[in-house]
């Protein structure tokens, strides 16, 4: 989920200009899955034997039930839960990469490698949540199709995360314990970031639009940001491959005292060495210069630091223990976006509130106190809960500084942007890009 950064930060940042002649990085390859079964039981069956005197006796016989298999492949749609797929919480490791120069030493280091034995919960958390994603995502990828409404995708998508990690989110609670980390964005064409459609939207995805997938999904507030870009028309290639390769340039320079800085000048020589040809004419890639990748914290989604898409003279430093959201997007337009369109999503703000004299906002508040906290949500997750008439109270959270609203970022109409993200740990002894799979 994007972080947008307000003109002033750009200013003061000296954020760089469009770059050129930089070289793009290869995607890296997923891992693989492995499934365990269950145990098996034995009952007792009766049998007849021969007693004294030819009268016929019952005596029970031991007989090996049949095994009880648990599933060892996912259903079409998603809808096997991912405890059973995994019973031993063994889940697939992400991408690791070991870090380089002067922290070479932390690969084999014992100290480093006994801190990270000790995140052993924060790791299954993390790999359980991605598992999920890589499976609701290659779901997704093969059964989005031209003609589908929005809704039906974004609700396809959140029925998936819902069901893999058996938290359905109707009870009250539930969807803070697990699900999704925030909702199914679908931004299309000139729009980046932030849209997923509200009740009553009849929007259709179509063949010549280019739409970003952007959704969360946490497991004991620990999420996982991942977002792909889907284009039907091959003309769009070229813009899909540039935000690809740009992100999977910043994946491989972060790393442990690596300045944000930094990682946003090698992402926008990437970016920007492309260019795309849309019906006859070309166009340079820009970096979207006001949109950041980000920390991720528990049942947080944007964190206290940003990685900028664009150089920068930004030296905060990667650290040990640090989640990081690595995003880019790159425009055929300004590469610079704006807010726009009708709002869907927003987050409960962390600090302190002010007091509330609609009863109408101090019921939904409690509402969303009890089922997201901190987590982002949408409309239509109310609408799920059974809230209606809440937008008085919801727009007087938003104007008390007790919820924020995410408005849709867009760049100008008319042109395209495209989006990739993955969600990476920088762990004691390794780098784990914990999002990374087989698709990108």
């Amino acid at each position: 989920m994007a972080a947008q950064v307000p003109t002033e930060a750009l200013k003061k940042l000296n954020v760089g200009e469009p770059a050129t002649n930089g070289k793009a990085a290869k995607p890296e390859e997923g891992n693989g899955v492995d499934h365990d079964s269950d145990d098996s039981d034995e009952e007792g069956e009766e049998v007849t034997a021969p007693a004294a005197g030819g009268a016929a006796k019952k005596k029970k016989k031991n007989k090996k039930k049949k095994k009880k298999k648990s599933p060892t492949a996912q259903s079409d749609p998603p809808r096997v839960l991912m405890s059973s797929l995994f019973p031993n919480k063994n889940y697939p490791k992400g991408q690791e990469e070991e870090y380089r120069d002067e922290n070479l030493w932390r690969t084999t280091n014992e100290e480093k490698r006994h801190l990270d034995n000790l995140n052993n919960d924060f790791l299954t958390d993390y790999r359980e949540a991605a598992e999920i994603h890589r499976q609701v995502r290659q779901w997704a990828q093969k059964n989005i199709k031209p003609g589908q409404t929005l809704t039906e995708i974004a609700e396809g998508i959140e029925d998936g995360v819902r069901a893999l990690t058996g938290h359905p989110g109707i009870e009250e609670g539930d969807a803070y314990k697990g699900g999704m980390g925030f909702p199914c964005g679908l931004s299309l064409n000139h729009c980046a970031a932030h849209y997923t459609p509200n009740a009553g939207n009849k929007m259709v995805l179509s063949q010549g639009d280019v739409m970003k997938v952007d959704f969360g999904v946490h497991v004991n507030g620990r999420i996982v940001d991942s977002a792909f870009t889907m284009a039907f028309e091959p003309q769009y290639d070229n813009l899909l491959a540039a935000v690809k390769d740009a992100t999977n340039a910043g994946v491989k320079e972060a790393g442990i005292d690596v300045r944000v800085g930094d990682v946003g000048g090698v992402i926008q020589e990437v970016m920007e060495s492309y260019e795309v040809e849309i019906d006859g004419t070309t166009y340079p890639v820009k970096s979207i210069r006001n949109l950041n990748g980000h920390t991720i914290e528990r049942w947080s989604i944007h964190g206290t630091k940003s990685v900028p898409i664009v150089k920068s003279n930004d030296t905060t430093k990667m650290e040990e223990g640090d989640v990081f959201a690595v995003e880019t997007f790159g425009s055929t337009g300004n590469g610079y976006v704006r807010e726009d369109m009708e709002v869907s999503h927003y987050a409960r703000r962390g600090e302190g509130h002010a007091a509330l004299r609609l009863d109408s906002a101090k019921r939904l508040l409690n509402v969303i106190n009890k089922n997201f906290g901190t987590l982002p949500f949408c409309r239509r997750y109310l609408d799920r809960l059974g809230q209606d008439k809440y937008l008085l109270g919801l727009n007087n959270l938003v104007s008390s500084g007790i919820v924020e609203a995410y408005p849709p970022l867009c760049d100008k109409k008319g042109s395209y942007t495209a989006q990739f993200e993955h969600t990476i740990l920088l762990r004691p002894n390794v780098k784990e890009v914990i999002s990374r799979g087989e698709d990108y």
